[in-house]
């Protein structure tokens, strides 16, 4: 049997990029200061990269699914221009009050769920005990944690609920994703 890899598992928006709500405009997507840095850092720790990302636009008929693909696409450029390879970009396009009829619901990979992570574990064959999530709110550390994953809340001002409960305590708090990188190679 062949050792499983390990992962770090980033939110999109807030975290890797400016949150720009509901942004499908690839001319508008501004990496924050330290991703570059940060994510080379992972890989050099030898971490397979994923984003995991709710995208409620979808379902809130904000932006038609198919614009994601351009997302993704130009964050993949933007990135591999840089040296970075990201394993896979994973998203969920639901929303239980969404107004698009086939993305209205309750599902099990938006976050706090863990499906995407769980799903993005499976297909990078990552081992979650040995993975991280990284997100700037608590929905982000709650899917990790049930994932299986050791988490780092980006604490960048944009969690407004501060709902605890013991899947919403992150092992770690980092003022932005650089600082993530220094902790995750120090334990």
């Amino acid at each position: 049997m062949h050792k499983k890899l390990k992962a770090v598992f980033l939110d999109k928006d807030g975290t890797l990029i400016q949150d720009i709500p509901y942004n499908t405009d690839v001319s508008r997507i501004k990496l924050m200061p330290e991703t570059i840095l940060a994510l080379r850092r992972f890989q050099a720790l030898g971490f397979r990269l994923a984003i995991i990302s709710n995208q409620p636009g979808v379902a809130l008929g904000f932006f038609p699914e198919k614009n994601l693909t351009a997302v993704w696409f130009e964050l993949k450029t933007v990135l591999s221009n840089a040296g970075i390879q990201i394993d896979g970009f994973y998203y969920c396009p639901h929303h239980p009050q969404g107004k698009i009829p086939n993305y209205t619901m309750t599902c099990g990979c938006r976050k706090p769920a863990p499906g995407l992570i769980i799903r993005a574990a499976s297909e990078l064959g990552a081992d979650p005990c040995c993975s991280w999530m990284i997100g700037d709110i608590l929905n982000d550390v709650e899917a990790g944690r049930r994932a299986g994953c050791r988490t780092i809340l980006l604490n960048r001002g944009t969690e407004t609920k501060w709902q605890l409960s013991p899947n919403r305590i992150p092992d770690f708090i980092a003022p932005d994703l650089l600082q993530a990188a220094r902790i995750i190679g120090s334990v």
